[in-house]
């Protein structure tokens, strides 16, 4: 079977509030790099991703040019374009551009890789299985089942569920859909989000973009417990230890 054509989308607009830095977290140095080059040098080597368009503060699109894309030679990234106020705003805006054919080489039959930026452990394994499995269902994303008992709160802060931990999976990033699947899916959710906030409807994932609105399952791959999105400066220790671990 001949590969398919795949394009990252790598979102780097988010402020970092958490971090508690007066600098964007994406940009902070990770061991010496800024933490949103990892990811990007996990696309750049792949062999499963052919371009890349990274969305960020529209206010730093000039910076990330110069100082990331150009400064660290990041062939694959096609496109820098600036992001919106949540985080679907920021996975619409970059699908206007494959949508809109603005892609040096279109993707109109290909597959969509969304992962955060935030996420510096991304690994040639984990796109290789994501790619494996997209070309079999049409959409997944990657994750890890969890390791610890989870309790569902009630209103009060009671314990009112404890799920079966074997089906309960954190979920990560790169998710991964089919071009025309997640393109459609965006449109309508741009067309319907006001009726899905009056319903209470909070989007917090591609996934459930294709799930609620397309009515697409989307099947769980396994990612790597390394793979996480770095948030708190707790984790940006974790993360140096990673760095340093995997050499």
């Amino acid at each position: 079977m001949n590969k398919k054509r795949c394009t990252a989308v790598v979102l780097a607009a988010g402020s970092g509030s958490r971090m508690k830095s007066d600098v964007a977290k994406q940009y902070m140095s990770l061991c010496g790099r800024p933490l949103i080059w990892y990811a990007l040098h996990a696309i750049e080597e792949s062999s499963v991703i052919d371009d890349c368009i990274l969305v960020t503060g529209a206010e730093d699109i000039s910076y990330v040019e110069k100082e990331i894309v150009t400064k660290y030679g990041f062939r694959k990234v096609d496109a820098v374009v600036g992001g919106g106020k949540e985080r679907y705003d920021s996975v619409y805006e970059a699908l206007r551009v494959i949508a809109d054919d603005k892609l040096k080489t279109p993707n109109r039959d290909g597959y969509v890789f969304i992962h955060d930026g935030a996420r510096p452990f991304l690994t040639e394994e984990i796109l290789e299985r994501c790619y494996k499995e997209v070309a079999h269902s049409g959409a997944c994303v990657a994750g890890m089942p969890v390791k610890d008992t989870v309790k569902i709160a009630d209103s009060e802060g009671y314990a009112s569920q404890t799920p079966d931990r074997s089906y309960v999976w954190q979920i990560q990033t790169p998710q991964v859909f089919n071009t025309l699947l997640i393109i459609e899916a965006y449109d309508k959710l741009m067309r319907e989000k006001d009726r899905l906030s009056a319903a209470k409807v909070k989007i917090t994932d591609d996934a459930m973009v294709v799930e609620t609105l397309m009515d697409t399952p989307v099947k769980l791959v396994k990612g790597s417990y390394e793979n996480i999105k770095i948030t708190t400066p707790e984790d940006m220790v974790t993360a140096e230890a990673f760095v340093r671990k995997n050499g």
